[in-house]
């Protein structure tokens, strides 16, 4: 039986950056063991930070959830930052 959908949950927005940046980080990381990604955009509180900041939360099963730093937004961001950032993850 599939569960009750929330009302009140806020629906996705389709974001174009977003969706590279998961595709590249997914090709990078491979998939095994199985992996969710969740993809934010932040302003960064610290006065060094260059004010947008894109997090990239890695997450497999087992395991605890790790977590990307790129400091720029989605919209700069290219393939060889997120190969970059995911590197040692």
């Amino acid at each position: 039986m599939a569960p009750f959908p929330n009302p009140f949950r806020k629906k996705a927005e389709s974001n174009p950056a977003r969706d590279a940046i998961r595709g590249w980080a997914e090709a990078a990381l491979g998939n095994d063991p199985p992996l969710t990604l969740t993809i934010s955009e932040i302003d960064c509180g610290d006065p060094v930070c260059p004010g947008l900041e894109t997090i990239i939360l890695v997450m497999r099963e087992g395991e605890a959830t790790q977590a990307a730093k790129i400091r720029k937004s989605m919209e700069e961001i290219t393939e060889l930052d997120v190969r970059d950032a995911v590197k040692y993850i």
